[in-house]
């Protein structure tokens, strides 16, 4: 006798995989129908106003100038160029606004828990006011001060021996070019590789045996110590190439416009607020008890925050913090308010002249996608390192 309730007898409408396969395709088609009626629609209105389409641009004479580049860079150069000069200064703003901004976040996070009244009272003072003024204002502010509060530069203040601030930017020493600087890096890289490679190394060594290694020494000795006899080994070249006036501006040294300086600033005072709240948060998830269990084991007060409460409070720290470089990532587009060439400068400028708004505009959310998984990808790689593993 057959079974009547077999599921081959059963309408798929009444099978509930089957519905919602149904229901996935259908709402794809959808979804392709609708992208084709609007990319059509896009096609034809420009066909009509006889507007070019296409990425055929890139190849032609950018016919501009960038105030500052990573690279060569000439208004002779094509789009394509200009669009990655702006690229990478976006990368150079984000990149140091990042490190900057994690490091003076936590470390008012920290003081915002001091058991020392003023110095808690300062941090929670600057949280406030930092995420109560909207960036770009703070950004704004910046770039006032940079241009109405500094001198010229026959006036530049000198607040360290080398280091000149004016109107045009803070001027720096730099080293000059030697062939020691490339090996020097080399082995600082090969350092780091190495300790990296002796923590796992010393780990492994310490669950099978429990006799401790002193990774930190040998550590500190790879990543400093061998840079250093490369540097002895080529005779301790120190020549620096220190800012002097010359005219009306400075010459040698490197110099960061007013514009590059207000961005940094506004950016890391801002999203440093934030990053404070997040590290405070991660540090109060530990519980007491992990703090008194360290004491009682004849941990000082450093070391404790450093061995036991950090580690444990990473994994509640890492994830609102990725959002918050992403943040301050995405807030780097603000530039073009104060005149910084930073990719969507660079990209609203070549839609004026080309016409290509719908190119450009695709170019920018392609690009600031991109930084934004990237820098997803290497948060999540992180926050999977150091998770805790449960048993």
């Amino acid at each position: 006798m057959a079974n009547t309730g077999s599921s081959e007898n059963v309408p798929f409408w009444f099978d509930p995989k089957k519905r919602s396969i149904g229901a996935q395709i259908l709402a794809l088609c959808m979804v392709g129908l609708l992208s084709w009626y609007l990319i059509s629609n896009v096609l034809h209105n420009l066909e009509k106003q006889s507007i070019a389409t296409g990425f055929g641009f890139l190849k032609k004479e950018a016919a501009f100038e960038i105030g500052e580049s990573l690279i060569s860079y000439s208004a002779a150069d094509t789009y394509a160029r200009a669009l990655v000069v702006g690229a990478l200064n976006t990368v150079k703003v984000a990149f140091i606004g990042i490190v900057l901004t994690i490091v003076l976040g936590t470390v008012i996070g920290i003081a915002r828990l001091s058991k020392n009244w003023l110095v808690s009272r300062l941090a929670g003072a600057y949280i406030e006011v930092m995420q109560d003024i909207p960036v770009l204002l703070q950004l704004f502010f910046w770039y006032a001060v940079f241009y109405e509060s500094l001198p010229a530069p026959r006036l530049a203040l000198n607040p360290v021996p080398g280091v000149f601030l004016c109107n045009r930017g803070v001027m720096l020493p730099v080293l000059e070019s030697h062939p020691a600087h490339f090996y020097i890096l080399l082995a600082f890289v090969l350092g780091i590789v190495f300790s990296v490679y002796l923590k796992r190394w010393a780990k492994k060594r310490r669950d099978a045996t429990g006799k401790p290694f002193p990774v930190f020494t040998l550590s500190a000795f790879m990543v400093l110590g061998l840079p250093i006899m490369v540097w002895l080994g080529f005779g301790m070249p120190v020549k620096m190439d220190v800012p002097r006036l010359s005219g009306f501006n400075f010459e040698g040294g490197t110099t960061l416009s007013p514009e590059f300086m207000a961005l940094l600033m506004g950016l890391v005072l801002y999203t440093a607020a934030f990053v404070a709240e997040v590290v405070r948060a991660g540090i109060q998830s530990v519980g007491k008890g992990q703090r008194e269990a360290a004491m009682s084991i004849g941990l000082k007060g450093g070391q404790v925050l450093t061995l036991v409460i950090l580690p444990q409070a990473l994994r509640v720290i890492v994830p609102p913090l990725t959002s918050q470089m992403l943040n301050l990532t995405k807030n780097s587009s603000l530039a073009v308010a104060i005149g910084y060439p930073d990719f969507v400068s660079v990209a609203n400028t070549t839609i004026n002249q080309t016409g290509q708004s719908i190119e450009g505009v695709a170019l920018i959310m392609i690009v600031y996608l991109f930084f934004s998984l990237a820098t997803s990808a290497f948060m999540n790689w992180y926050n999977r390192r150091v998770a805790l593993v449960e048993r």
